[in-house]
């Protein structure tokens, strides 16, 4: 793992499932020793960032989204970089959040009514199921935060509602008429890893550097980030890298020097790795 890396380019705020909110981004990424952050909350862009890219407190701010999609045999996600905001996306977006918030007040009325607890939550935009998880945790149930999506909310769980949304083709579509960049997200948390990274010779980039074992036990800074490594050279992928931060920790992962080289000349950033 890098020690400081400049840029964290996959982390997520109160837009979303995150628990740090925009305007505490910067003090918190200048403390970490990062200078650069996408913000890629889930399925949204965040709406107090009003461009592309902009600079926040001395600290240069992504406009990024995670967009899950549902590519046949398994739902991947994929990351834009430099998000414009087009009729398509916003349509897009505003159809997910909709979406979002039906299957957040199912979930959290199945739990409800499985546990007799009150969890207090009034489904919005951006309700993801560790908001559901953090709520559950607080009562008096006994469930910590992982025993919640365990027993309860994961997939294939009681409580558990599948979402409704874009397919592979129309999220990559989507994205690409509204971003610079658009990357395969942690390719080895998937359950087919091989099917997952075949998606990414279509797009623009993949994410090279994460800071956890995906699902089957992989981990993208060891054995498997040789695999990366080859197929971004093959294919001419940029390389991209980040936290996939949900809490208040930055720069736990990011690009290497060479790589955000790469990615800052694709989105225009005008910014060198130091």
């Amino acid at each position: 793992m890098q020690e400081s890396p400049i840029a964290d380019l996959h982390v997520h705020t109160t837009a979303s499932d995150g628990t740090m909110t925009l305007s505490e981004l910067p003090a918190i990424a200048r403390e970490a020793g990062v200078d650069v952050v996408a913000v890629t909350d889930h399925d949204r862009f965040h709406p107090d960032l009003d461009g592309p890219v902009v600079e926040r407190a001395g600290v240069t701010l992504i406009r990024g989204i995670e967009l899950r999609v549902d590519a046949g045999d398994q739902r991947v996600d994929l990351l834009g970089f430099g998000v414009r905001e087009t009729d398509a996306l916003t349509e897009t977006v505003a159809a997910i959040q909709r979406d979002r918030i039906e299957r957040g007040r199912r979930i959290v009325d199945c739990v409800e009514d499985r546990l007799g607890v009150d969890l207090g939550i009034d489904p919005a935009e951006g309700l993801g199921r560790p908001h559901i998880a953090r709520a559950i945790a607080a009562t008096d149930a006994p469930y910590d935060f992982d025993g919640a999506f365990e027993d309860l909310i994961g997939d294939g769980r009681p409580c558990y509602v599948a979402r409704d949304i874009p397919t592979f083709d129309e999220g990559v579509a989507t994205l690409r008429a509204a971003c610079d960049l658009v990357a395969l997200a942690h390719p080895f948390r998937y359950p087919d890893a091989d099917a997952a990274l075949e998606l990414a010779t279509d797009l623009d980039g993949v994410e090279r550097w994460y800071p956890y074992d995906g699902s089957r036990g992989h981990d993208a800074t060891g054995g498997d980030g040789a695999r990366l490594d080859e197929l971004a050279e093959r294919r001419d992928l940029v390389r991209t890298g980040g936290s996939d931060a949900h809490g208040r920790t930055l720069g736990r992962e990011g690009p290497s020097d060479e790589a955000f080289e790469r990615f800052a000349d694709e989105l225009g950033l005008g910014v060198a790795s130091q």
